[in-house]
């Protein structure tokens, strides 16, 4: 099974550039020009580990076993919607990014932005309620059984899709976990409203996979062999059963987090009217 990495063209070698690239600036902008960067270990951490699960969910067994595995393929997504986007934005990338870059080119890319040329398409597919259709959105539409199987006969399409899976899954978690350079923040019952709205597609999602009576998608179902000699429809179910438990892992911890804060800044916000009124 450790055989079986390969990189596939052209997606692979651009998320492998893509990964290299991030890896770079991310590691020049900490060291930075100007005043250096407090060391941040594990948001450092979090974010090599978010590139990190880009190669392994494109380029290791898990993609060689995905055309012949529903359940494996569903991991892939999983790691591509659910994994590498938050591990990456819980690193904190934006200012070590942008810090990457010299002075002279950073001016002028900033008043560029500032006048807003270029960014009217980013602004509104980064908005709180776009940003969440767009992630939905693309994982129903992928899951069409039409769609679904037009990405296992087509290397340009599943490509595609994975691409949208991961840039798309970036703009939603962004809104949820940290917004960076996004505005306006949004406060915590919003986060929590959007997190829990997702899972629930998702379990919606797999409460259709686990329920229909025949396998969905004809690329799996016309297998004469599968890895484990699993049945078709069995392939099927174990794929809901990973969009459901380990597809639900981001979300739960999300959500936790979530409460607590908001819970805190609740509190905060009650001793500070009470030390006034007092």
């Amino acid at each position: 099974m450790l055989g079986h990495w390969s990189i596939d063209p052209p997606l692979g070698y651009l998320a492998v550039a893509y990964v290299l690239l991030m890896a770079l600036l991310y590691v020049l902008g900490g060291r930075g020009r100007g005043t250096p960067l407090r060391r941040e270990p594990l948001r450092e951490a979090s974010f090599f580990a978010g590139l990190l699960m880009i190669i392994v969910a494109l380029n290791s067994p898990i993609d060689y076993y995905a055309d012949q595995l529903f359940w494996v393929h569903m991991i892939q997504h999983i790691l591509l919607l659910t994994v590498a986007p938050p591990l990456i934005l819980l690193g904190r990338p934006w200012p070590r990014l942008w810090r990457a870059f010299p002075l002279e080119v950073r001016t002028t890319v900033g008043r560029n932005l500032a006048r807003g040329r270029f960014t009217a398409p980013v602004r509104v597919m980064s908005g709180p309620l776009a940003a969440w259709i767009l992630f939905n959105a693309t994982l129903v539409v992928w899951h069409i059984p039409a769609a679904y199987n037009a990405t296992l006969t087509s290397n340009l399409i599943h490509q595609t899709e994975h691409a949208m899976f991961f840039f798309f899954g970036l703009l939603f978690w962004a809104r949820v976990i940290d917004p960076g350079p996004l505005k306006p923040r949004l406060v915590w019952p919003m986060r929590i409203a959007g997190v829990a709205g997702a899972m629930v597609v998702g379990w919606l999602l797999a409460i259709v996979l686990v329920l229909a009576p025949h396998p969905l998608y004809a690329h799996y179902a016309s297998l004469a062999h599968r890895p484990g000699g699993i049945s078709a429809l069995t392939d099927q179910q174990l794929a809901a059963g990973m969009m459901w438990v380990p597809g639900s892992l981001a979300y739960t911890l999300t959500l936790l987090i979530a409460f607590t804060r908001w819970l805190a800044a609740d509190s905060a916000t009650t001793r500070r009217r009470t030390a006034i009124t007092t």
